[in-house]
Protein backbone atom coordinates (compact mmCIF):
# COMPACT_ATOMS: atom_id res chain seq x y z
CA UNK A 1 0.00 0.00 0.00
CA UNK A 2 3.55 2.18 0.31
CA UNK A 3 3.59 4.74 -2.22
CA UNK A 4 7.45 3.91 -3.24
CA UNK A 5 7.49 5.23 -6.66
CA UNK A 6 9.98 7.98 -7.56
CA UNK A 7 8.68 9.90 -10.78
CA UNK A 8 4.81 9.67 -12.01
CA UNK A 9 4.04 9.01 -15.22
CA UNK A 10 0.32 10.17 -16.62
CA UNK A 11 -1.13 8.92 -19.91
CA UNK A 12 -2.24 11.47 -22.47
CA UNK A 13 -5.99 11.54 -23.93
CA UNK A 14 -4.47 9.54 -27.34
CA UNK A 15 -3.14 6.69 -25.77
CA UNK A 16 -5.05 3.74 -23.98
CA UNK A 17 -7.79 4.22 -21.94
CA UNK A 18 -7.57 2.79 -18.40
CA UNK A 19 -10.02 2.32 -15.15
CA UNK A 20 -8.65 1.61 -12.12
CA UNK A 21 -11.41 0.37 -8.90
CA UNK A 22 -9.20 1.22 -5.89
CA UNK A 23 -11.03 -0.48 -2.79
CA UNK A 24 -10.24 -2.00 1.11
CA UNK A 25 -12.05 -4.61 1.83
CA UNK A 26 -11.72 -7.01 4.83
CA UNK A 27 -13.80 -9.96 4.32
CA UNK A 28 -14.82 -9.96 0.99
CA UNK A 29 -17.79 -8.28 0.87
CA UNK A 30 -16.30 -5.04 -0.88
CA UNK A 31 -14.03 -7.15 -3.33
CA UNK A 32 -17.06 -9.00 -4.67
CA UNK A 33 -18.64 -5.12 -5.45
CA UNK A 34 -15.74 -4.04 -7.12
CA UNK A 35 -15.11 -6.91 -9.33
CA UNK A 36 -19.15 -6.73 -9.97
CA UNK A 37 -18.03 -3.06 -11.26
CA UNK A 38 -15.35 -4.23 -13.22
CA UNK A 39 -17.51 -6.26 -15.07
CA UNK A 40 -20.18 -4.12 -15.86
CA UNK A 41 -17.25 -1.70 -17.04
CA UNK A 42 -15.09 -4.43 -19.18
CA UNK A 43 -18.18 -5.61 -20.41
CA UNK A 44 -19.75 -2.05 -21.92
CA UNK A 45 -16.33 -0.64 -23.04
CA UNK A 46 -14.27 -4.07 -24.60
CA UNK A 47 -11.16 -3.62 -25.59
CA UNK A 48 -11.88 -0.31 -25.65
CA UNK A 49 -10.93 0.31 -22.32
CA UNK A 50 -8.68 -1.59 -19.98
CA UNK A 51 -10.23 -2.23 -16.18
CA UNK A 52 -8.83 -3.17 -13.38
CA UNK A 53 -9.85 -3.80 -9.23
CA UNK A 54 -6.99 -3.14 -7.11
CA UNK A 55 -6.70 -4.18 -3.32
CA UNK A 56 -5.04 -1.34 -1.82
CA UNK A 57 -2.90 -4.11 -0.26
CA UNK A 58 -1.69 -5.07 -4.00
CA UNK A 59 -1.69 -1.70 -5.23
CA UNK A 60 -0.55 -0.68 -8.61
CA UNK A 61 0.47 2.64 -8.65
CA UNK A 62 1.51 2.49 -12.30
CA UNK A 63 -1.67 1.03 -13.43
CA UNK A 64 -3.24 3.83 -11.05
CA UNK A 65 -1.52 6.83 -11.91
CA UNK A 66 -2.04 5.87 -15.79
CA UNK A 67 -5.94 5.79 -15.50
CA UNK A 68 -7.74 8.40 -16.79
CA UNK A 69 -10.69 7.14 -14.07
CA UNK A 70 -10.13 6.08 -10.44
CA UNK A 71 -13.27 4.43 -8.48
CA UNK A 72 -12.67 4.74 -4.63
CA UNK A 73 -14.46 1.61 -2.63
CA UNK A 74 -14.55 0.72 0.93
CA UNK A 75 -16.11 -1.29 3.55
CA UNK A 76 -17.77 0.95 5.95
CA UNK A 77 -17.31 0.50 10.24
CA UNK A 78 -19.11 3.02 12.24
CA UNK A 79 -19.95 5.29 9.70
CA UNK A 80 -16.72 5.47 8.09
CA UNK A 81 -14.24 4.34 5.89
CA UNK A 82 -11.69 1.91 7.09
CA UNK A 83 -8.56 2.78 8.62
CA UNK A 84 -7.08 1.04 6.16
CA UNK A 85 -8.61 3.10 3.47
CA UNK A 86 -7.92 6.46 5.12
CA UNK A 87 -4.63 5.40 5.39
CA UNK A 88 -4.41 4.72 1.31
CA UNK A 89 -5.88 8.19 0.95
CA UNK A 90 -2.98 9.58 2.91
CA UNK A 91 0.12 7.84 1.04
CA UNK A 92 -0.34 9.99 -1.98
CA UNK A 93 0.46 13.13 -0.40
CA UNK A 94 3.02 13.87 -3.59
CA UNK A 95 0.70 13.36 -6.08
CA UNK A 96 -1.54 16.00 -4.46
CA UNK A 97 1.46 18.40 -4.47
CA UNK A 98 2.29 18.14 -7.22
CA UNK A 99 -1.54 17.85 -9.06
CA UNK A 100 -0.50 14.73 -10.91
CA UNK A 101 -4.71 13.10 -10.64
CA UNK A 102 -6.07 16.33 -12.05
CA UNK A 103 -8.46 16.37 -14.26
CA UNK A 104 -9.00 12.97 -13.92
CA UNK A 105 -12.67 11.26 -13.56
CA UNK A 106 -13.22 9.75 -10.04
CA UNK A 107 -16.07 8.10 -8.65
CA UNK A 108 -16.85 6.14 -5.31
CA UNK A 109 -18.92 2.81 -3.77
CA UNK A 110 -19.51 1.66 -0.14
CA UNK A 111 -20.90 -1.37 1.10
CA UNK A 112 -21.57 -1.82 4.69
CA UNK A 113 -23.78 -4.16 7.13
CA UNK A 114 -26.63 -2.08 7.91
CA UNK A 115 -28.84 -0.44 4.79
CA UNK A 116 -28.02 2.96 5.91
CA UNK A 117 -24.60 2.01 7.44
CA UNK A 118 -24.01 5.91 7.21
CA UNK A 119 -22.96 4.75 3.85
CA UNK A 120 -23.26 8.52 2.70
CA UNK A 121 -20.91 9.82 5.06
CA UNK A 122 -18.35 7.19 3.65
CA UNK A 123 -18.97 8.46 -0.11
CA UNK A 124 -18.64 11.84 1.03
CA UNK A 125 -14.84 11.26 2.34
CA UNK A 126 -14.26 9.82 -0.89
CA UNK A 127 -15.83 12.50 -2.48
CA UNK A 128 -13.65 15.06 -0.55
CA UNK A 129 -10.49 13.10 -1.78
CA UNK A 130 -10.91 13.11 -5.04
CA UNK A 131 -12.15 16.79 -5.15
CA UNK A 132 -8.41 17.27 -3.12
CA UNK A 133 -6.65 16.07 -5.97
CA UNK A 134 -8.43 18.33 -8.46
CA UNK A 135 -10.30 15.51 -10.02
CA UNK A 136 -14.19 15.38 -11.89
CA UNK A 137 -16.79 13.50 -9.65
CA UNK A 138 -18.74 10.94 -11.90
CA UNK A 139 -21.80 10.12 -9.73
CA UNK A 140 -24.85 7.55 -10.31
CA UNK A 141 -27.82 8.48 -11.94
CA UNK A 142 -29.45 5.08 -12.30
CA UNK A 143 -33.32 5.30 -10.46
CA UNK A 144 -34.37 3.05 -8.16
CA UNK A 145 -36.87 0.21 -9.58
CA UNK A 146 -37.81 -0.36 -6.19
CA UNK A 147 -36.65 -1.45 -2.35
CA UNK A 148 -36.47 -5.46 -2.84
CA UNK A 149 -33.12 -7.46 -2.68
CA UNK A 150 -33.59 -7.94 -6.17
CA UNK A 151 -34.17 -4.39 -7.41
CA UNK A 152 -31.26 -1.93 -8.87
CA UNK A 153 -30.30 0.74 -6.70
CA UNK A 154 -32.60 -0.17 -3.97
CA UNK A 155 -30.86 1.74 -1.46
CA UNK A 156 -31.44 4.82 -3.79
CA UNK A 157 -28.07 5.92 -3.83
CA UNK A 158 -27.12 9.41 -7.08
CA UNK A 159 -23.83 10.30 -5.18
CA UNK A 160 -21.98 6.64 -5.38
CA UNK A 161 -22.85 3.17 -4.94
CA UNK A 162 -24.05 1.80 -2.23
CA UNK A 163 -24.81 -2.25 -1.51
CA UNK A 164 -25.55 -3.48 1.93
CA UNK A 165 -24.10 -7.27 2.63
CA UNK A 166 -25.14 -9.47 5.77
CA UNK A 167 -22.60 -11.39 8.05
CA UNK A 168 -22.67 -14.52 5.40
CA UNK A 169 -20.02 -15.00 3.24
CA UNK A 170 -19.59 -12.80 0.11
CA UNK A 171 -20.66 -15.91 -2.59
CA UNK A 172 -23.76 -14.96 -0.73
CA UNK A 173 -23.60 -11.37 -0.07
CA UNK A 174 -24.67 -8.85 -1.18
CA UNK A 175 -27.21 -10.15 -3.48
CA UNK A 176 -28.64 -10.33 -6.78
CA UNK A 177 -29.74 -6.69 -6.90
CA UNK A 178 -26.66 -5.04 -5.24
CA UNK A 179 -24.24 -6.79 -7.61
CA UNK A 180 -26.29 -6.13 -10.49
CA UNK A 181 -26.25 -2.45 -9.82
CA UNK A 182 -22.68 -2.45 -9.92
CA UNK A 183 -22.41 -3.86 -12.98
CA UNK A 184 -24.77 -1.19 -13.96
CA UNK A 185 -22.85 1.54 -12.18
CA UNK A 186 -19.67 0.03 -13.90
CA UNK A 187 -21.47 0.24 -17.21
CA UNK A 188 -22.18 4.01 -16.61
CA UNK A 189 -18.49 5.03 -15.79
CA UNK A 190 -17.48 3.21 -18.93
CA UNK A 191 -19.66 5.27 -20.52
CA UNK A 192 -19.12 8.22 -19.14
CA UNK A 193 -15.02 7.66 -20.00
CA UNK A 194 -15.40 6.94 -23.75
CA UNK A 195 -18.20 10.15 -23.90
CA UNK A 196 -15.71 12.14 -22.14
CA UNK A 197 -12.00 11.31 -21.95
CA UNK A 198 -9.94 13.70 -19.84
CA UNK A 199 -7.65 16.10 -21.06
CA UNK A 200 -4.84 15.14 -19.33
CA UNK A 201 -1.10 16.37 -19.60
CA UNK A 202 1.98 15.11 -18.48
CA UNK A 203 2.88 17.15 -14.87
CA UNK A 204 6.69 18.56 -14.27
CA UNK A 205 7.59 18.52 -10.93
Amino acid sequence: MTDNSSSVNLNTVDEALKIAIIYHSNYGHTRKVAHAIEEGAQAYAQDKVEVRALDIDEMDWEFADAAQMMVFGSAVYMGSITAEFKTFMESPSKRWFHRKWHGKWAAGFANSGGLSGDKLAALQQICLFSMQHGMNWAGFPVMPTGHSETDINRLSSFLGLMTQSTDASPEITPGEGDINTAKLFGEHLAQTLLNQPPKLHHHKD
